[in-house]
């Protein structure tokens, strides 16, 4: 019999002699292959002793101010015979009563990975503190022109040929000024025009600017790090990957008689010290979380803006709350003030763009934040102010393409899932509190950088060489009185593909075909392509969809002689030919040379260029199979610019493929029994482990141990 010890937040709480805790670990189960798994325990219950008591705060009397918060986990640790075991969070589920006086609490632990939903709430994309001087680029047709290539700083943000309205095509015979004809000759004005193009931002940078933002100095109860197993540079695989900064249909910049021009301030700095730490960026105002941390709080902030322009001109005034809109002014002239335009929340992100036909000059932008904020430790109301300036700037006649306002709604962690979704990603917290994030079981990849895919979670160890997989021969643990076999298959079909496939090329190809662009329905078949048995014991279908948009490209034909360019592009419209917004889009670039047939960029009424090189979208890695036939596509389609189908890497076959054949076959088993592991094992065993039972090695389905007397019920599947 073991000892348990639970501590919550450092202090150790009371637990019943009786009381059942048992821990379920699972990091990939074969009845849900989607979800991403953790610790968790079941929900059980601890006395309301005076320990407890004050550890919750007696929770079930609500007129205590500044009482235990539920709505937030806590830090916790589970010991076994006072030895550190597991670590992660503790969650309040009730208090029950017995004759109006506190009894027990039930709460439920889970493992550290679940602090992600945890931290990220529904933050989105745009709530990221993304920096003016790197993320902010005027929107001109010399940045356009000058983007298209992919050797621009970084390459954090690229331009590809993806058009948001108008049908782009290439004839040699053809020179007719005003046509969307890409064939280049000097001084004739056509071709594809500058701001039919929109920025795109690197998915490495995303990353970055996660772990930049959730930190425990800012604010965040935990520091947000990612291993560099996947989310590293020389993943190729990933860094290569770039998402559009498409957030509304059309036009970056509404169509209008006379140009709107909109400018996002910044150099935000204190007027004087803060009493709590609001931090400035380059860019915008975070708000302290000290400033909303439980109870009653007045809060109000002015925005006030200093135009010395002369003659004054009328301008608008846009508040951003994490990058969408939270307030706009009307069209005014002069110096203006605007009271309790916003309202933020903890570690919101509040930025300020101006917007005017006409340059205008302002001694100062001043933000005003004042009111009377609950002190935590008494509940006593006291005073709170703080005021932010810019100092003097210069509206100019340059629109700022900001990423902060163009990058798609979309929260973090539905950002993060969807990459977990496509590479089948597993992630845990190691014991440094890095999230390590590495593919589940993914084939062998030798055209590839050692970074990546080989990092596959049952077959190898992570970046650092650690956790190796074992194997343990549990033979002489196992309870053989009360053991079941039982089929592994719970579904007849898997379905995989993505959530948006409504763009024109796309739509097309579905109509065409009868299937969705890139997707794929398996169900058993021995090639790892669609279709397969008709299995039909179940009648359930498992469905795997990536909330990310997924363009059919088009390499473009000189009408004038059949022969294939150099060109392949994105359209975005719908079937009816009508600007689309979709889901983010993700893709991989190429820098692609074009010498043979130059596009001509349209940058004025009178001034056209000849591109020679570009940035083309492309799902697959490379242009050449020999070198690299990785691709975004779950089933091997036909690749839009060889028109052959030797990209065969598909996301399925390469991350999918080995776990779920697997689970196909006729030899899978679910194999169910009780073990009494000793301690030794339950310390040091990882879920890429396998148990070994009279010499049959088997995969960790699931395992859930009583963590007083140490019985395991263990779900296993039979290696074949």
């Amino acid at each position: 019999m073991q000892e348990l010890q639970l501590y919550i937040e450092g202090t150790r709480i009371d637990l019943f002699k009786d009381e059942t805790v048992s821990l379920t670990q699972t990091i990939q189960n074969v009845k849900d292959v989607a979800k991403i798994f953790t610790s968790f325990t079941k929900t059980f219950t601890i006395p309301a002793s005076s320990i407890n008591n004050k550890i919750f705060k007696h929770y079930y009397n609500f007129d205590i101010v500044g009482g235990f918060d539920a709505r937030i986990k806590k830090d916790a640790r589970i010991e076994l015979n006072s030895i550190p075991y597991k670590t992660g969070r503790i969650r309040l589920e009730g208090v029950a009563l017995k004759d109006g006086i506190a009894y027990t609490y039930k709460i439920t632990f889970f493992g550290n990975t679940v602090e992600l939903p945890d931290i990220l709430g529904e933050d989105t994309l745009a709530s990221l503190d993304w920096s003016a001087s790197k993320y902010s680029i005027p929107y001109t047709a010399a940045s356009i022109n000058q983007y298209m290539n992919d050797n621009v700083g970084d390459g954090s943000m690229l331009v590809p040929l993806i058009t948001h309205t108008d049908r782009l095509y290439y004839n040699s015979a053809e020179n007719i000024a005003g046509t969307f004809n890409l064939h280049y000759v000097a001084g004739s004005i056509k071709g594809v025009v500058w701001n039919q193009l929109k920025f795109a931002v690197r998915l490495f940078e995303i990353i970055e600017e996660i772990e930049l933002k959730y930190t425990v100095a800012n604010g965040y109860t935990r520091d947000i790090v990612f291993s560099k197993d996947w989310f590293n540079m020389d993943n190729f695989t990933f860094s290569r990957l770039y998402m559009w900064l498409h957030r509304k249909s059309g036009d970056v910049i509404p169509a209008q008689q006379t140009a709107a021009i909109t400018t996002q301030l910044s150099g935000w700095l204190p007027l004087s010290p803060p009493n709590l730490a609001i931090t400035n960026t380059s860019t915008g105002i975070t708000t302290p979380s000290a400033m909303f941390t439980g109870g009653a709080r007045l809060f109000n902030n002015t925005l006030k803006t200093f135009d010395v322009s002369n003659p004054p001109q009328p301008y608008i005034v846009t508040i951003f709350i994490n990058g969408l809109v939270a307030f706009q002014s009307a069209s005014g002239i002069g110096s203006r003030t605007f009271s309790n335009a916003v309202i933020p929340s903890a570690n919101d992100f509040l930025t300020v763009s101006i917007t005017s036909t006409s340059s205008i000059s302002f001694a100062n932008v001043r933000w005003d934040f004042d009111g009377t904020l609950i002190n935590q430790a008494n509940g006593q109301l006291f005073p709170y102010s703080d005021t932010c300036v810019t100092g003097a700037f210069n509206l100019t006649n340059t629109f700022d393409f900001a990423v902060s306002e163009q990058i798609p709604e979309m929260s973090i962690i539905s950002f993060l899932t969807s990459l977990f979704k496509m590479f089948s990603l597993v992630a845990y917290v190691d014991t440094v509190g890095t999230i390590v994030v590495r593919p589940l079981d993914s084939t062998d990849a030798p055209n590839y950088s050692p970074i990546g895919r080989n990092l596959s979670y049952y077959t190898s160890s992570d970046i650092n060489g650690n956790d190796q997989p074992f194997n343990y021969d549990i033979s002489k643990f196992i309870d053989t009185t009360k053991n079941s076999v039982s089929v592994a298959l719970p579904y007849n079909e898997i379905v995989y593909g993505y959530e948006g496939t409504g763009s024109f090329l796309a739509k097309q190809h579905n109509q065409l075909s009868g299937a969705n662009w890139g997707a794929l329905s398996y169900s058993g078949s021995p090639t790892g392509q669609s279709g397969g048995l008709n299995l039909n014991a179940s009648t359930e279908i498992y469905k795997v969809l990536v909330p990310f948009e997924h363009f059919k490209y088009e390499r473009l034909i000189d009408v004038a002689n059949s022969v294939n360019t150099e060109i392949q592009w994105g359209w975005s419209v719908n079937e009816n030919r009508q600007p689309y917004i979709g889901k983010p889009l993700i893709f991989y670039y190429i820098e692609k040379n074009a010498t043979a047939s130059p596009i001509s960029l349209v940058l004025s009424d009178t001034s056209v260029v000849s591109k020679t090189t570009y940035v083309m979208p492309s799902n697959s890695e490379s242009l050449t199979s020999s070198q690299n036939k990785g691709n975004i596509n779950f089933n091997n389609e036909i690749n839009e610019f060889t028109n052959t189908t030797a990209f065969t890497d598909t996301l399925f076959l390469v991350y999918h493929s080995k776990y779920v054949i697997d689970i196909f076959n006729t030899r899978r088993r679910i194999t169910q029994v009780n073990a009494f592991l000793p301690l030794r094992i339950l310390f040091d065993f990882q879920l890429n482990d396998t148990f070994e039972i009279s010499s049959q090695r088997y995969i960790i389905n699931s395992i859930t141990t009583n963590l007083q007397n140490g019985k395991s019920s263990i779900e296993l599947l039979n290696k074949v």
